[in-house]
């Protein structure tokens, strides 16, 4: 794969929010090595991001934060480290959480859902855990990565590494969804991902790509959950 460079506006579409898909494809496309997913061998690792062992920590937000979201605005931090970035959104949902729930892990509509998803399709499921195929495509370049999901919806949350027994074309991804009953009728969303790339990528580069990949998470879910 040749290096490319693309606006970053459109780089920031082609980030899905599932997972985890914040920046990792504006990532490989702006690192400019050869990428060759490959289901066949192991990835290059077993993980340099540390994973989620359970529910994930709570993240205590303040009385402006819940300000902002009962007023319907999307909440969001982040915090980048060295070749990668932790970041965390939240968003109030007019939904029940099994509806948002339900918007999450439908993966075979992603490519109807959200820009520049090609493919998401769960290639196998073993009680909590979904193994799921991504591949995204903008300008006629694609990314390509596995991804094994940990469910727990009776628990709250969704939590999320790479497959390391397949080869993906970015270094390493780990994160969640949280969702949470606020009511009857209303759930906050909560998506945090910590990102790897491979190839270097300037640290201006990665903030605007995170915070987009940010809001268009939680916005694709709140517009699907809510219609």
């Amino acid at each position: 794969m040749s290096a490319l460079t693309l606006p970053v506006s459109r780089l920031a579409r082609m980030v899905c929010g599932l997972a985890l898909c914040a920046g990792i494809a504006a990532g490989a496309l702006l690192s400019g090595p050869a990428f060759a997913a490959d289901p066949t061998k192991h990835h290059d690792h077993s993980g340099i991001v540390a994973a989620y062992k359970g529910a994930p920590p709570k993240v205590t937000l303040s009385e402006a934060d819940e300000a902002k979201l009962a007023s319907g605005q999307m909440v969001q931090k982040q915090v980048q480290t060295g070749n990668g970035g932790h970041a965390v959104a939240f968003m109030n949902i007019n939904a029940t959480p099994d509806k948002v729930w339900s918007k999450i892990t439908a993966f075979n509509m992603y490519p109807s859902w959200v820009d520049n998803v090609q493919k998401c399709t769960a290639y196998s499921k073993s009680g909590s855990l979904i193994y799921v195929d991504f591949a995204l495509s903008v300008m006629g370049i694609g990314v390509e990565y596995y991804v094994r999901h940990d469910y727990q919806p009776a628990l709250g949350y969704l939590t999320w590494t790479l497959d390391y027994t397949r080869q993906s074309d970015l270094d390493d991804s780990v994160g969640y969804w949280r969702v949470t009953a606020l009511s009857p009728t209303q759930t906050r969303l909560e998506y945090s991902v910590d990102i790897r790339f491979k190839g270097w990528i300037p640290g201006f580069a990665q903030e605007m790509i995170s915070s987009k990949g940010l809001t268009t998470a939680t916005s694709w879910v709140k517009k699907q959950s809510e219609s």
